[in-house]
């Protein structure tokens, strides 16, 4: 195909979920920090939503390699089993071959099963996906057996993998128990067009492929409106892409050659309304089980709440102090003030890069005590970031894009963070006062 064209070693698109394709990005890292931390709690039943393609398989199959050893996975994928078949699925996936008959009788055999894994010093996590699809009766099933536990622990803990419609089931009152056992709950949304575009580079960059952007931004703008951000639609139409601008014999991609991807693979312009809560930062929702162990928002909060690539973010010309101190809040409210003041009078394409967010001001000190080797200058601000109040830390001042990249892709990355670039004169527009 067109792998030896463009110098590749495999295809970098294709749509079967492939761990080591994974892209932090679109704050997937962050909702991959926060499933980790919440099953190393053991508590509740966790729930991750997305629409159809937006990457709940890769999410899930990603988390599973990284599950300690400790933790031993089953795996749900089939919503229309039922109960007693659900019981089966698990037990065999536990070594468990010949199942009773009965399932009252079963369930004494998972349960028998669960406290070896226990008494052995493992838990059991079980993954179901498609789970809007499962009738109400086998949720209520599911959350019957998370009652399966010792004086102290839980035995079984769910996590359910669901299109938007699983919101909409949940709400019904018949199974108002098991939504209040859901002590974590994750939002995957679309990606956001910088982000297709770190996507698509992230991609072809383990497919082997160094050289210049192949996606022109012209391309990445019309590609992120008809995929609507979502992995699976992104994959095809950058695959199918590739193919036409290889059967042209060119390595320059152009709108022909997306506008014959999308019309082979019958994309059109794809949105959908958001099942998100209002007000909430866009990937995640937090149920009151979790409250007693909210040590997430220290391992996560200031790390996973960072929005992605809105359309501002600002800065202040004063580094952190030096040396282990964490700077204060009011060092921190300092710093955003004296951004705000570099905003009114730097140029409007200037570029910085934002390497992280926090919801307050406490958060962002310690943040800005660990970026001693960042570019300079270190800047806060504080502002909205897709409609929530946000304290953002940014480093660096570029004239253009060009160079503001080039620093991007010198900077290290993380599961947890992503940096990514904005301009002065999309920051302007969402400063807020900082209550100095």
């Amino acid at each position: 195909m067109y792998f030896d064209y463009f110098g590749l070693k495999e295809a970098p698109f294709r749509i079967t979920p492939n761990t080591e394709y994974w892209y932090a990005g679109g704050q997937r890292g962050e909702m991959l920090a926060a499933l980790l931390y919440a099953i190393g709690q053991g508590e509740g039943i966790i729930k991750v939503v997305g629409e159809v393609g937006s990457g709940k398989t890769m999410l899930c199959r990603k988390l599973v390699a990284q599950l300690p050893d400790t933790i031993d996975s089953v795996y749900l994928g089939n919503p229309s089993l039922s109960a007693d078949d659900m019981l089966a699925a698990i037990l065999a996936d536990l070594g468990i071959d010949q199942p009773e008959e009965s399932r009252q009788a079963r369930l004494a055999q998972l349960n028998t099963t669960l406290l070896a894994r226990h008494q052995a010093g493992h838990r059991v996590v079980a993954f179901v996906e498609e789970a809007q699809g499962i009738s109400l009766d086998n949720l209520e099933f599911l959350r019957l057996l998370t009652n399966l536990e010792t004086a102290t622990d839980k035995l079984l803990q769910i996590v359910l993998f669901g299109q938007p419609e699983l919101d909409t089931q949940l709400a019904d009152p018949r199974i108002r128990q098991l939504k209040d056992r859901i002590t974590l709950s994750l939002n995957l949304s679309p990606l956001t067009e910088s982000e297709v575009a770190d996507y698509l580079r992230a991609r072809l960059t383990v497919a082997g492929y160094r050289g210049p952007d192949l996606f022109p931004s012209a391309l990445i703008t019309r590609m992120a409106r008809l995929s609507g951000g979502l992995s699976r639609r992104i994959n095809v139409l950058a695959d199918k892409t590739l193919l036409a601008a290889y059967a042209g014999q060119t390595h320059t991609l152009t709108p022909a050659h997306l506008d014959a991807a999308a019309g082979d693979a019958e994309i059109y312009p794809h949105t959908r309304p958001s099942s998100q809560p209002a007000g909430l930062p866009r990937w995640i929702w937090l149920g009151a089980g979790l409250a007693a162990a909210l040590g997430l928002l220290a391992f996560v909060a200031w790390q996973a709440l960072a929005p992605t690539p809105p359309p501002a973010a600002p800065a202040v010309n004063v580094a952190p102090p030096p040396g282990p101190t964490v700077p204060s809040t009011a060092q921190v409210t300092e710093l955003a003030t004296q951004t705000q003041r570099w905003l009114a009078t730097a140029a409007t394409g200037t570029h910085v890069i934002q390497v992280a967010a926090a919801k307050e001001a406490a958060q962002a000190a310690v943040l800005l005590e660990g970026l001693h080797a960042a570019p300079k200058p270190v800047r806060v601000l504080h502002g909205l970031s897709r409609g929530t109040p946000a304290w953002m830390i940014l480093v660096g001042e570029f004239p253009n894009r060009e160079t503001a990249m080039a620093a991007l892709r010198t900077l290290p990355g993380s599961p947890a963070d992503t940096p990514f670039l904005r301009t002065v004169g999309k920051m302007r527009t969402v400063v807020l006062p900082t209550g100095s």
